[in-house]
């Protein structure tokens, strides 16, 4: 396995396994280093034996090992900046519970740079199955070995932080749908919005059996959180995916408001409050062009980066900018996260609903969205290089930009964690961009395949 956008990804128990997770915690340790790790995991049933491996990988290597039981992922990397020790989270986000994932931060809470993924695997590669003969070295002697340690209430103190990001003001008088997904923010979400003082109108997605994670709920399903929020005659909804790192909501009416759209929200009321710095958004490339349109019209600069919250991330750090993310929800708010937080941008945008004394379907309507369509692709070998190296689909593409003009657009991304090319188009309708989209799919099919 390798290092996909957001970390190791597979089945659990046949693909990413337990052995796997045990290489992994030794590889790690030896290239971040560091006497102190964190690890913190979702609720689905595959997690508590991969911690075990993973934690054991470490130990292995000399590393205390502070488990922080289930936890999402913005609260592992709280831990790993405030205590400056590496992490790693054990989930699979937004995927069904038969998978399962490996996330590693680096001390600071940050996610690792792609030189330091590759080393990781070069170390892997001697440590998964191999033997020492084949270049892995032998481990810790008995008195060298690490610890491993529950912690309690990190969750609590995850909170506390939460609470604190909004400078003593309260969300009380809201009315609120939440869907935790029966994944990691399950306890934290409801007991800081609760503490805040919004009220919660119904609590979906909070029952977790280590099989329902994402099962019809959370942000990958947002029709039972519109159905709640409409039936209860709540303010909005919002919906956290399994290991919380992004959100998304429902206004009142139950339409769906996007990660572009909460970002729009967020850039122009810290504009208006002189905090948004360089009056500079970060996005990717997958934001809808509607965004770039209405944040032109505002006077809010884009800069455009990779898919990938950590690349959002290295582009405002290397600018000097606070507030950036992905149409998919992960928001980062720098000054507060070194990584992207569902429930902190939840309660960010409950906080400019409550100070503005507008509803979010007016906020959010200053982004119209451009139809929008994705098609994938399955192709065959490396569809980085595939993609690049073809001439057919290259032309194919700029007779479909140049037939849209400014009126629409076009990107053909290779999936980081899958073989599929990804075929996105926005047109001015919906027809128009289903059609345009299933014609340029059919040239990478015929030229990939």
């Amino acid at each position: 396995m390798r290092f996909g956008t957001d970390g190791l990804r597979g089945v659990a128990g046949a693909e990413l396994t337990p052995e796997l997770a045990l290489a992994l915690g030794r590889a790690a340790a030896r290239v971040l280093g560091a006497n102190r790790w964190f690890v913190g995991r979702d609720p689905r049933r595959s997690g508590g034996l991969l911690t075990a491996a993973l934690s054991a990988g470490l130990a292995a290597e000399g590393a205390d090992v502070t488990d922080l039981g289930v936890l999402c992922t913005p609260g592992v990397a709280f831990w790993s900046d405030a205590d400056g020790a590496p992490a790693a989270v054990v989930s699979a986000s937004h995927n069904p519970f038969a998978d399962n994932g490996i996330k590693l931060f680096a001390a600071g809470g940050r996610k690792l740079a792609d030189e330091v993924e590759r080393r990781i695997e070069a170390e892997l590669r001697l440590c998964s199955g191999a033997s020492n003969s084949a270049g892995c070295t032998p481990g810790r002697s008995g008195v060298d070995l690490g610890t491993v340690a529950p912690m309690h209430g990190a969750s609590e103190r995850y909170g506390d932080h939460l609470v604190a990001s909004l400078e003593g003001r309260d969300l009380a008088g809201l009315r609120v749908v939440l869907d935790t997904a029966n994944g990691a923010g399950v306890d934290t979400a409801p007991a800081v919005l609760r503490r805040l003082g919004c009220e919660l109108a119904t609590l979906l997605g909070a029952e977790p059996d280590g099989l329902n994670i994402n099962d019809g709920c959370g942000s990958t399903h947002l029709v039972p959180l519109a159905e709640a929020v409409v039936a209860t005659g709540a303010d909005l909804g919002i919906a956290l995916d399994g290991d919380a790192d992004r959100c998304l909501a429902v206004d009142h009416r139950g339409d769906m408001v996007d990660g572009d759209q909460m970002l729009a929200v967020l850039a122009l009321d810290l504009r208006e409050r002189r905090r948004l710095e360089k009056d500079t958004l970060v996005v990717t490339v997958m934001s809808n062009l509607a965004l770039h349109q209405a944040m032109a019209e505002a006077g809010v600069r884009l800069e455009t980066t990779a898919v990938g919250d950590r690349y959002v991330l290295d582009r405002m750090e290397e600018g000097g900018y606070v507030l950036g993310g992905e149409q998919s929800g992960h928001v980062i708010l720098r000054r507060l996260a070194t990584t992207g937080d569902g429930l902190l941008t939840a309660l960010h945008l409950l906080d400019v609903v409550k100070r503005s004394g507008r509803p979010l379907a007016e906020l959010a309507g200053v982004v119209r969205r451009l139809p929008q369509v994705l098609v994938n692709v399955r192709v065959t070998g490396a569809a980085k290089e595939a993609l690049a190296a073809s001439d057919e689909v290259e032309l194919a593409v700029a007779e479909v930009q140049a037939e849209l003009g400014e009126t629409g657009r076009v990107l053909l991304r290779p999936s980081g964690t899958e073989p599929l090319v990804r075929v996105m188009v926005e047109a001015p309708t919906d027809a128009q961009a289903e059609e345009v989209a299933n014609r340029l799919a059919d040239v990478v099919r015929n030229a990939l395949a």
